[in-house]
């Protein structure tokens, strides 16, 4: 197995843990991978906050279809992370302080709530993903793959909310994450960034510890805990951009 190959399987794994919770979204749809190397990249702030995508450059750039690309930029619109305008065209959506707060207090809700509910209801097989989750996190840190640790990011709370059980919930956390996700990597500190990255992991795996132990009450409150570097995050944001030491590509 080549050294990028767990990071690719994290890929596919981190979409189709939440391609149900869509209808028509099927991971094989031309749409669905347009719509991930999008998000992706919006994410990582590959395409800028504020940026004006132009769809025929788009199509070019992820070598898909129009109206592949159309019915991304439709989702993504959805999840508040474009603005399509009728005469302007799309956008990359601004990253704002006050709604990464006001995200943040969504999530607060909702995911310790959904961590409870798969100490209660994850299979063993369920348990066992969410533990491989960050496989290779280490060494993506250690090679500043941003990219990756953000797939793994993804990928772990794809397969948190779907093992809680309850197809609603996992389908309003989603979108939250992504926003979420969007300020964690805004926000990486241009120093001491792999102490940080390290602290982070290991906060999302004290979750998984919890889960597998079957005990509600220390899931919640390792999501708490987990939420608050993302708390941190959100009092952080301003124009910075992804340490030097990482890179997206």
């Amino acid at each position: 197995m080549s050294p990028q190959q767990p990071h690719q399987t994290a890929r596919r794994l981190a979409f189709d843990s939440t391609a149900s919770l869509v209808p028509g979204w099927s991971p094989n749809l031309i749409k669905a991978r347009a719509y991930e190397s999008l998000l992706l990249d919006v994410i990582l702030g590959v395409l800028e906050p504020g940026a004006r995508l132009d769809e025929q450059d788009l199509v070019q750039r992820y070598d898909t279809g129009l109206a592949g690309v159309r019915e991304a930029l439709g989702r993504l619109a959805l999840e508040g992370l474009v603005i399509r305008r009728a005469r302007s065209g799309t956008l990359v959506a601004p990253l704002d302080a006050q709604e990464a707060r006001q995200t943040l207090d969504v999530r607060a809700l909702l995911e310790p709530h959904a961590a409870a509910l798969a100490a209660e209801n994850a299979d063993p097989e369920e348990v066992d993903a969410l533990a491989r989750a960050f496989d290779g996190a280490e060494a993506a840190i250690e090679s500043g793959d941003l990219r990756a640790l953000v797939l793994m990011d993804q990928t772990f709370h794809a397969r948190l909310a779907a093992a809680s059980g309850n197809p609603a919930l996992a389908g309003l956390i989603a979108p939250l994450q992504h926003r979420a996700a969007r300020v964690w990597v805004a926000t990486l500190p241009t120093e001491d960034s792999a102490a940080r990255l390290i602290g982070d992991m290991q906060s999302h795996r004290a979750i998984v510890t919890a889960i597998a132990m079957r005990d509600g009450v220390a899931a919640r409150a390792a999501m708490l805990k987990a939420l608050g570097v993302v708390r941190n995050s959100a009092s952080r944001l301003s124009s910075r951009r992804p340490s030097p030491e990482l890179h997206a590509a």
